[in-house]
């Protein structure tokens, strides 16, 4: 990549081909303009559904509208707006769908908290039925409706092999309800019924489990973490998840401001930093077996991500960092390991 003028993009003499810097094509203006129409982001297009449009009652700063936008619109490009989107009880269900309005601009159905995969089976099923094999069917909910209460559910269309793609927007706990302790909230971390309080602060190490290994251990036709830090790559994901048939999942990790206690304007900053200090291994699994992962070039210490959010602020009081902070360093550098995300280059 050139380095020595960032405004300018450079074409090598007899090819004919640009050379651009990386921030250029990482945006959604100029870097979109200088490549070929079928190398642009799905939001640079005007033919864009904007599925999720505007006058929906997200917090500022919301990770999971944005991860929520960007999923959507792309499952519906994939799908020749022939899309279907069922949606457990959660943060994204009520700020999208205040009654008697909606922000969704596709057909949508609302499930109870724990039943958004049972309900797209069904969709799916009358869809087959009907002799409709071009409407296809997205579910999604929060870590809440989907790690805990509706595993059953998610585990029985996973075994079933159901033609349905589910996405979890994980923001790491209840946040609708008060930012009450999911199984996916970290670590020490405080929410309402993990308070600062005892010898231990915070939510307890040994709990919680990860639906991506599960969903891996299925061997379903496709497994994939992502994150609203890299949009590309998350439009990447639902794209090839979308041209396949059989179940399908991907994670996405959407900050909450709100839960998490960070600044609105950090958000994507702290969803890059949870990668980069191995907090939130990027990857891929098809069949059971892990297929690729996203690399880090550096690894960041995970003070940097924790002192970011007020739900970890216990761990830096006075004079002395909290044993505890050690704890999830080792579990960054495990994730590190297990999934060999640092480039050795």
């Amino acid at each position: 990549m050139e380095k020595d003028n960032p405004m300018t993009s450079e074409t090598t003499p007899g090819d004919g081909v640009q050379k651009l810097h990386f921030y250029q094509k990482g945006t959604f203006t100029v870097g979109n303009r200088l490549v070929s129409s079928d190398e642009r982001s799905v939001q640079s297009s005007i033919d864009r559904s904007n599925a999720l449009t505007c006058g929906h009652r997200a917090c500022q700063g919301c990770g999971e509208a944005l991860g929520a936008r960007y999923a959507i619109d792309t499952a519906m490009e994939a799908a020749g707006g022939n899309l279907i989107a069922v949606n457990a009880t959660g943060c994204l269900e009520v700020f999208t769908t205040p009654y008697p309005e909606s922000a969704w601009q596709l057909p949508w159905l609302h499930s109870l908290f724990g039943n958004a995969a049972a309900v797209a089976t069904g969709v799916a099923a009358a869809m087959r039925v009907k002799g409709r094999r071009e409407v296809r069917v997205v579910a999604q909910g929060g870590d809440g409706g989907t790690t805990d209460i509706g595993l059953q559910c998610l585990s029985g269309m996973f075994e079933r092999n159901d033609d349905v793609l589910y996405i979890c927007y994980d923001n790491e706990g209840y946040m609708n309800t008060g930012v009450q302790r999911s199984s996916a909230t970290p670590p020490a971390a405080r929410t309402a019924t993990t308070p600062v309080l005892g010898d231990e602060p915070g939510n307890v190490f040994g709990t919680g489990k990860s639906v991506p290994k599960i969903a891996v251990a299925h061997e379903i036709p496709y497994v994939a973490t992502a994150t609203v830090a890299d949009l590309r790559d998350l439009e990447a994901k639902v794209k090839k998840a979308m041209s396949i048939h059989g179940a399908r999942y991907i994670q996405i990790d959407v900050p909450c401001p709100l839960g998490w206690g960070a600044a609105s304007h950090e958000t994507i900053h702290l969803a890059r930093l949870a990668v980069e200090t191995g907090f939130y291994p990027i990857f891929e699994a098809e069949h059971g077996r892990v297929t690729s992962v996203r690399k880090i070039r550096h690894q960041v210490p995970v003070t940097e991500y924790l002192k970011l959010q007020k739900r970890f602020a216990h761990l830096f009081k006075g004079d002395k960092v909290d044993p505890r902070v050690a704890r999830l360093q080792a579990r960054c550098d495990a994730n590190i390991a297990e999934y060999g995300l640092l480039d050795a280059a």
